[in-house]
């Protein structure tokens, strides 16, 4: 799925490819279970006309600003992208929602599984509104942090992964930002020790900052992976250091990293450098 590096990535790649200001020509539902709350007819009606008068990223979603009270909010879910088509209508597989822009070129949303979903709306609080802080907006600071940690009696990992709680992380950096930060991810929240709260912040910034640098994290070829808006992969798999690597040493230690299961979810830990917390510890 992507995370707040890759849907970062994909919004930079709009604006630096003349989306912005760009008229909507024509726009094509080939998928209609993809819009939420809107039927095709309706959702064409509305978008064509517009110009895009902004793009910025909230979380994993992307907001676009059109006219007056009208918002594009998009979540690309487990496997959804968009990549510019040129100048002919598109016919590559898998691509079920097409916008035709002034220039003539084609926007095209590919996505294999389906998932991704399409909010029109008149604004984007009604998408967005009750997501978590940014984790790299400054505003959110160690203090702030641990206030929020205290109060939490959930184990860190899958609390990390709240979109309510912090907005952008997925999986991928959850994993990596935890073993940065030499926490485990059963701790409990409010286990926290003082010193952990700013370290666990500044291993989240890091390993996201990491991931926009290399402009997102593809981890395979297939069309279930990350792309950007020129249809080439992420940079970052080179650069994690516990996802996906069980059975490998350590980066710091050497110790085999070891593949659990946390919420669910697949989790990467180093069992040396992240203490496994007391299973009968409690807040």
């Amino acid at each position: 799925m992507p995370e707040l590096p890759e849907v970062q990535t994909l919004v930079d790649d709009l604006k630096a490819l003349g989306t912005i200001g760009q008229r909507i020509e024509a726009v094509k539902v080939l998928w209609p279970s993809l819009l939420a709350g809107t039927g095709p007819d309706e959702f064409c009606r509305h978008l064509r006309g517009q110009v895009i008068k902004g793009i910025r990223r909230r979380g994993k979603y992307i907001v676009w600003t059109m006219g007056k009270n009208c918002y594009l909010v998009v979540h690309l879910r487990m496997s959804g992208h968009f990549f510019f088509a040129g100048t002919g209508k598109p016919r590559a597989r898998h691509v079920h929602i097409l916008f035709q822009l002034a220039d003539g070129r084609w926007l095209a949303y590919q996505d294999t599984r389906k998932f991704g979903r399409f909010y029109l709306v008149s604004d984007p609080g009604i998408v967005v509104g009750k997501l978590g802080p940014e984790p790299l907006d400054k505003r959110l600071t160690a203090s702030r942090l641990g206030r929020m940690l205290a109060k939490r009696h959930r184990r860190i990992k899958p609390l990390l992964l709240d979109q309510t709680f912090i907005a952008g992380l997925g999986n991928i950096y959850t994993d990596e930002a935890l073993w940065e930060a030499s926490i485990h991810p059963l701790t409990l929240a409010c286990n926290l020790a003082a010193d952990d709260v700013p370290r666990l912040l500044r291993a989240i910034r890091k390993v996201l900052r990491q991931g926009i640098r290399n402009r997102g994290t593809s981890l395979g070829k297939g069309l279930n992976n990350f792309s950007n808006l020129e249809r080439r992969a992420g940079g970052n798999a080179g650069g994690l250091k516990v996802y996906r690597r069980s059975g490998r040493p350590c980066p710091r230690c050497g110790t085999l990293i070891e593949r659990m299961v946390v919420a669910q979810r697949s989790t990467h830990v180093c069992p040396a450098c992240q203490q496994e917390p007391d299973p009968l510890s409690k807040c």
